[in-house]
């Protein structure tokens, strides 16, 4: 089962306004340094508004992502559709573009606070463009139409799959982590339905990032990302599962800005 993973990140500054919540000191971390041993998160907050990014985000970047560990707590009693299939692409280096920009924040009651509207255009990313490439890299250009965000809610959208299959992503939650200036961690939890074939499939999945950043002499970022997938409670192996994960990916992410290999091919 094709899992879209998204890229995630946080701007301090303004999480009071998202409503973003901040994750008990140390906890994503040591989240991180547990793997494989995983408990579905409890301090997450409703996600509300769009994810923000910081500044040294900015721009387009090739990433390189590459899956190099996968584990199926539960097995061999409960293992999700697609995940032994997986297994071939361990170790297997899959690129894609991304990018992230600048947008005032759509956010109810700023208005009337005009000085930070001015001040603070917010860095997110380009979800249509980012989950599109990274479809199209995972699956194939023809496996993959497109990618739509709803208008109304930047944590809602649909990637339409060849044979009238489609991809209903919903970020539910959100928890972030402050380390230092050129680390945070932060994780997402969304919804995930696949409908089209004869029997739609729900879970829950959560995708928790630690990013690194490089000087400016090496103007690249590192990330270490884990996918859990949990069961959704019309599953029949939902009370059996509890609030364990049955299937969880481990990638390492390398973030390349897009304008140095244009010079680099020149």
């Amino acid at each position: 089962m094709f899992i879209i993973r998204g890229i995630c990140s946080f701007c301090l500054l303004i999480l009071f306004f998202l409503g973003c919540g901040e994750a008990v000191a140390g906890e994503l971390s040591q989240r991180l340094a547990n793997f494989p041993q995983w408990e579905k998160l409890t301090s997450v907050q409703a996600a509300s508004g769009d994810l923000i990014y910081p500044e040294w985000m900015a721009g387009t970047w090739q990433v390189t992502s590459t899956l190099v560990d996968l584990v199926a707590p539960l097995a061999p009693d409960i293992v999700t559709p697609g995940f032994e299939g997986n297994r071939r692409q361990l170790n297997q280096p899959v690129s894609f573009l991304v990018r992230f920009v600048k947008e005032q924040p759509d956010i109810p009651g700023l208005k009337i606070l005009p000085w930070i509207d001015r001040k603070l255009p917010i860095l997110v990313a380009d979800r249509a463009f980012n989950s599109l490439n990274l479809a199209r890299a995972s699956l194939g250009n023809e496996a993959v139409l497109a990618v739509k965000v709803d208008p109304d809610s930047p944590n809602r959208q649909i990637t339409f799959l060849r044979g009238s299959h489609q991809l209903v992503s919903i970020v539910t939650a959100r928890a972030t982590e402050t380390t230092a200036e050129d680390k945070f961690i932060t994780t997402e939890v969304f919804q995930q339905l696949f409908k089209g074939s004869s029997r739609p499939y729900l879970n829950s999945v959560e995708s928790t990032t630690a990013y690194h950043k490089f000087s400016t002499d090496n103007p690249t970022i590192e990330a270490d990302q884990v996918t859990a997938v949990y069961l959704s409670p019309q599953d029949a192996n939902y009370f059996i599962a509890g609030s364990r994960p049955v299937a969880l990916y481990r990638y390492h992410l390398e973030f390349l800005p897009a304008q140095m290999l244009s010079t680099s091919k020149e």
